[in-house]
């Protein structure tokens, strides 16, 4: 039992601890509810609207929805509680968790049910390159149109599992790299602005539903493993009843109550379309986590510039951490 109290000290920042952890908050007068930018801005605000007045009916107190220019704006503002719930990504749930105060208490499913969404790598219908290999041979004449530093499908996944696994910068590897939303990069894709670009299955399924005749002049040339679905995150000193009150009305909505057939309508024009959140907690960033970690193993295995020393020591410091994550990992596994 020490041991195992130990492990979930150490892993504070990606475990629920004990359900008395939150502090006594003050009162909340209103709430405001983080929106990432994998779209427009005009797009996800109306996507959201619905949802947020059903919230502010529900709860007695005023609900707004902030969406910020990045991901890494929306992780400040709850950090600094401007934001006191947010829809992240996986991989940008790690960074709140870790900096922001953040502790993930629902997960999204898709319309369709799938315990998860596809990161993809998309290029022009009429491009000649047919796979990763095509592109990477091809890099020097390349334009790459990647992801948010914090999106778990526009850039965590395929740093892991392409560029990473084979010893690529893309920095240095392709003509240019252009960092933006996932509807964004598609657009440039469809429109020749980029030889190539990361989405998701997610936002892809919904810029078809809006963008018919351009979503045609896109296709995909590789598709990741499947990612557990995004996470809602709130700040983790939330008083306990309130914490009670805003979960019974996400894991409520969609399911029970005279409501029931319009919140889901709400529900499906959210994002790419979503059914019923599902109860969940920190553990499902522990595979992510693993990901991330093996991404700075591989950065700093390729680095060349440190010195022998500082590298061993870093990569050392790596490897027990990856151990934690891992051995953590079996343990939930196990006993889940």
């Amino acid at each position: 039992m020490r041991k195992r109290n130990w492990l979930l000290i150490g892993m504070a920042a990606v475990l629920v601890l004990a359900a008395g952890a939150a502090s006594a908050a003050e009162e909340l007068k209103e709430i405001t509810i983080g929106v990432i930018p994998t779209e427009s801005t005009s797009s996800a605000m109306k996507g959201f609207e619905p949802f947020r007045a059903d919230m502010e009916k529900a709860l007695g107190v005023p609900v707004k929805l902030f969406i910020a220019p990045d991901y890494a704006g929306v992780i400040e503002a709850m950090r600094f509680n401007k934001v006191q719930i947010a829809w992240f990504g996986n991989k940008s749930a790690i960074e709140a968790v870790n900096r922001a105060n953040g502790e993930v208490f629902v997960q999204t499913v898709d319309v369709n049910g799938n315990p998860g969404y596809w990161s993809l790598i998309v290029v022009h219908k009429e491009s000649p390159h047919q796979s990763i290999d095509d592109i990477i041979r091809d890099g020097k004449s390349l334009t790459f149109g990647n992801g948010d530093p914090n999106s778990t499908s526009g850039n965590l996944i395929p740093t892991y599992y392409i560029w990473g696994q084979r010893g690529i910068d893309p920095a240095k590897h392709f003509k240019l790299v252009r960092s933006a939303n996932h509807e964004t990069n598609l657009m440039a894709v469809a429109n020749k602005q980029v030889d190539f670009a990361t989405n998701n299955t997610e936002n892809w399924d919904k810029f078809a539903k809006a963008h018919p005749e351009q979503i045609k002049n896109v296709r995909v040339i590789w598709k990741s493993p499947l990612i557990p679905s995004d996470p809602m995150v709130w700040r983790k000193d939330l008083s306990k009843e309130w914490k009670s009150k805003i979960k019974g009305f996400f894991l409520a909505y969609g399911r029970i109550g005279a409501n029931k057939d319009k919140e889901l309508e709400v529900l499906a024009g959210m994002s790419s379309g979503w059914a019923p959140f599902q109860d969940s907690s920190n553990h499902q960033l522990l595979p992510i986590m693993e990901i991330d970690m093996a991404k700075e193993k591989m950065k700093l295995q390729s680095n060349d510039s440190m010195a022998a020393a500082d590298k061993a020591q870093k990569l050392a410091d790596i490897e027990k951490k990856l151990a934690e994550i891992q051995s953590y990992v079996k343990f939930v596994e196990k006993y889940n």
